[in-house]
């Protein structure tokens, strides 16, 4: 590996800790900070922080030593600071405030599982997390810790699993899933891995930017041994990078497990064009390639921290075309109520016409293209990569509409809106002049 420009921190008070210990994660979870108390050891408390900390109810603190050291503790908008140690704004509502922004329980089959999108899963493995994220969307059921996932619910989410073939993608999440004992996580792997069609094993996991120390070689030998494995992890601001993670991500590359990042806009912290440019740039030299920029979730606690879409729309509009194409990541919305990502971007497309479209780049320059005239429309009727291939009626989306599955989606309840009384047209009485147009099936025949 070659010599990275990242630089490793240690708080003062951590500098007589032996390195055996501060390099053992387990150490690490054990010495967390928690308390007005710990945290004075480490930096001066704010007003507001403090008023925050003494809340009954609070939503669960806990710092490792090694991100703690991250923290200027001269600065109280130290961006990472923002990130974990609770302020008063976390107090208050806002408008639009949810519990389950994204309606991940009412997507959920069995416990811990959560079936939002046709061929994939979310799989809640704990509620368990090195350190815990002050505008986490899933704060209703994360940092307890006499409440997790049990064996039974495993089993159970195990078998709907195997009872459920259109899934080709699991996603370990949580909480955690590198906070799980290494006996329980490898048998979950295993497990999945037994599912025939299950093809992609993915861990969604903030432990490498928390806890680094976690990525041991003994971590990344057995995680080796499941793949097809992805890993995603959770870095918002450059000062994460630190050389630690750049280890922990160079073990994990060289595992061959391919790496990306989710990072959540976060107003104070990441809000700026070029606090994000760099967070990209230094992300791809660790090898981990940029995936999702999220909108801030509607969950209780982060009001202080959300932002304006368009600022999201800046920042892309900042980075394409202005740093690598494969640094660039997809902006979305979590869509409140559960509709599931939705990705919102600058608008490049300016116009078009039956033959043309109008375009233009990221320095303004208008260009067109030409479209073919004489294309041959795909027909999913004779293809054979089509046939076998419907989904339930429903499930497809807009792809219904383009696919000739169906000619509308409608909001429930809109017949019942719209109907006045009337009935068939008396010119149309006789239903055997009425002929289907080709797009969906006809009234009479059920959908494939």
């Amino acid at each position: 590996m070659s010599p990275t420009p990242f630089t490793s921190k240690r708080a003062p008070i951590y500098q007589d800790v032996p390195d055996e210990k501060w390099n053992d994660w387990r150490w690490q979870m054990a010495n967390r900070l928690n308390s007005v108390e710990d945290f004075e050891k480490i930096l001066p408390l704010t007003d507001s922080e403090r008023k925050a900390l003494a809340t009954p109810g609070l939503f669960r603190v806990d710092i490792t030593p090694y991100y703690a050291s991250l923290i200027n503790p001269d600065d109280p908008n130290d961006p990472i600071r923002l990130q974990v140690v609770p302020t008063a704004g976390e107090i208050l509502p806002f408008t639009g405030m949810m519990e389950d922004s994204l309606a991940e329980d009412r997507h959920s089959p069995v416990p811990g599982l959560v079936h939002r999108y046709p061929d994939r899963v979310l799989m809640l493995v704990t509620t368990q997390c090195a350190s815990y994220c002050r505008y986490c969307t899933r704060a209703r059921i994360v940092g307890d810790p006499s409440a997790t996932f049990s064996r039974a619910d495993f089993e159970a989410q195990i078998d709907y699993l195997k009872r459920t073939p259109q899934v080709r993608d699991v996603l370990l999440s949580g909480g955690d899933p590198l906070t799980l004992a290494p006996k329980i996580l490898e048998e979950l792997l295993s497990r999945l891995r037994e599912i025939e069609h299950i093809e992609i094993i993915r861990i969604g996991s903030r432990v490498p930017v928390f806890m680094p120390m976690r990525v041991t070689q003994e971590l990344c030998d057995m995680l080796e041994k499941y793949h097809p494995l992805w890993l995603n992890i959770h870095v918002n601001h450059p000062n994460e990078i630190s050389a630690e993670l750049a280890e922990a991500t160079h073990r994990l590359s060289k595992a061959g497990i391919p790496l990306g990042n989710q990072s959540v806009l976060l107003a104070g912290i990441n809000d700026c064009v070029h606090i994000q440019r760099k967070l990209v740039q230094d992300l791809v030299r660790i090898r981990v390639r940029p995936y999702y920029l999220y909108q801030c979730d509607l969950v209780e606690g982060a009001g202080h921290f959300r932002t304006p879409v368009a600022k999201g729309i800046e920042i892309i509009e900042g980075l394409r075309g202005h740093t690598s194409g494969y640094a660039v990541p997809t902006y979305v919305v979590d869509a409140p109520g559960g509709g599931g990502k939705i990705p919102v971007m600058p608008n490049y497309q300016i116009s078009a016409s039956d033959h043309k479209i109008v375009l233009r780049n990221y320095e303004g320059y208008i260009t067109t293209y030409e479209e073919p005239i004489d294309y041959k429309p795909h027909d999913p009727s004779t293809c054979p990569a089509c046939q076998g291939k419907r989904l339930e009626p429903g499930q497809g989306g807009v792809h219904e509409l383009l696919d000739g599955d169906a000619m509308f989606i409608k909001p429930e309840g809109f017949d019942q809106l719209h109907s006045r009384g009337g009935g068939q047209h008396r010119l149309r009485a006789n239903e055997d002049k009425w002929k289907p147009l080709g797009i969906g099936p006809a009234s009479d025949e059920p959908k494939e």
